[in-house]
């Protein structure tokens, strides 16, 4: 009946932008869902029709507000990823700047009149939302695999990224521009990818239902004993991750263009083990290696895309700890008095650093500290402090 539900999405259903809302009685969190904004990606979208359903019909006491919506309904309903550009490749503080000086006829693509209308709704939701708010982006892979969440590393969005019992990557957004969670979290507020397995997967659905339920009681938003088999739903999420690390850092992104003919080895999966030199691809230049040993993230199995692989490795649960204390001891104070590391004069949660001096470790020891990289000038690396939660 899933599988059929997600097939029937690709031939047949036509999805509206607003997906449904529930508010309580009581106030609480702002809760806002997105499915779809990869249109090829259906299944979070049908998964939030089906938590709306269910609270309408069960009314349990709630806090807040849940608002879910589609993301890309135009390429929902054509079936494919995107029309002209990836949407979720588009939320750079100037792209915004630009697409909110616009008026809606006067965006020039599919995409652009998108990220127009999702602008509108989620700006008009947090201007008339004082407290906290929490947004989930749903998503499901190409390739088999482990569901995962995708996190920028706050404390508040680990702590919420945790409750969900699914490996976390740490580090993607360094080597992604633009998608929606650095939008969401630049603005100061939490926010979680969910990848909920493969695209036309029936547990794709289920998973998706079941980290928004998780992700709602975690927020403080519905109590679960009040969720209907939500302790079942929970543990048959932690049963379908196995054995793969809880915690694991971005290494490497293999970038691909439409022009490289790129094409995957069969039979790659999310966090396959593989090793230095083994044969991952081929493109118009040959063969594609691994450059070192690690964890296949996100193999690219369909024709549309700008990431051929990921690579990720293993962080120690010991380290996230040690963080954790030395951001509430505002520690990153001292990183300035380190040979080659300046404050820059206009930003002071940001840090020019010259690794010809700085040559220990000084990118790793920045992510414990809550900093990202944030762009590279000549030989010179520019970190930004990842924004914390208004309402942690």
């Amino acid at each position: 009946m899933m599988k059929s539900a997600i097939l029937q999405s690709i031939h047949e259903k036509k999805f509206h932008r607003e997906l449904g809302r529930f508010s309580g009685k009581q106030p609480g969190p702002l809760a806002i869902c997105i499915g779809g904004i990869h249109g090829n990606e259906p299944a979070g979208a049908l998964a939030l029709e089906t938590v709306l359903k269910k609270l309408r019909e069960t009314a349990p006491p709630f806090r807040g507000e849940l608002i879910a919506l589609a993301g890309n309904v135009r390429a929902l309903n054509a079936g494919v990823r995107y029309q002209h550009r990836d949407l979720n490749r588009m939320w750079s503080p100037k792209q915004v700047s630009e697409i909110e000086d616009l008026l809606p006829a006067q965006t020039a693509t599919a995409e652009d009149a998108e990220q127009r209308e999702l602008l509108d709704i989620i700006e008009m939701a947090l201007e008339h939302h004082a407290g906290e708010a929490i947004f989930l982006d749903l998503h499901t892979t190409s390739s088999e695999g482990s569901p995962f969440a995708i996190i920028s590393d706050t404390l508040t969005n680990r702590r919420l990224a945790l409750e969900l019992g699914v490996p976390i990557i740490l580090g993607l957004e360094e080597n992604l521009d633009g998608t929606i969670l650095n939008y969401i979290n630049e603005l100061g507020h939490a926010a979680i990818g969910f990848e909920a397995g493969q695209h036309r997967s029936p547990t794709s659905l289920l998973n998706h239902e079941t980290a928004v339920w998780i992700t709602l009681a975690a927020a403080g938003c519905i109590k679960p004993n009040y969720i209907s088999e939500f302790f079942d739903l929970r543990q048959q999420l932690k049963r379908s991750v196995g054995d793969v690390p809880r915690v694991m850092e971005l290494r490497h992104r293999h970038g691909v263009h439409e022009t490289d003919e790129f094409v995957m080895q069969p039979g790659f999966s999310n966090f396959t083990r593989v090793t230095k030199g083994q044969l991952l691809a081929s493109d118009r230049k040959g063969s594609v290696t691994s450059p070192e040993d690690g964890l296949l993230f996100m193999p690219l199995y369909q024709s549309q895309g700008e990431d051929g692989f990921f690579l990720v490795r293993e962080v120690n649960l010991f380290w996230l700890k040690v963080s954790a204390q030395l951001r509430k001891w505002n520690v990153d104070r001292l990183l300035p008095h380190l040979p080659g590391v300046h404050r820059l004069a206009d930003n002071l949660d940001a840090l020019l650093i010259n690794p010809q001096i700085a040559h220990w470790f000084v990118v790793e020891i920045c992510h414990l500290l809550g900093f990202r990289k944030h762009s590279q000038q000549d030989d010179l690396l520019i970190v930004s402090r990842r924004r914390q939660s208004a309402h942690p």
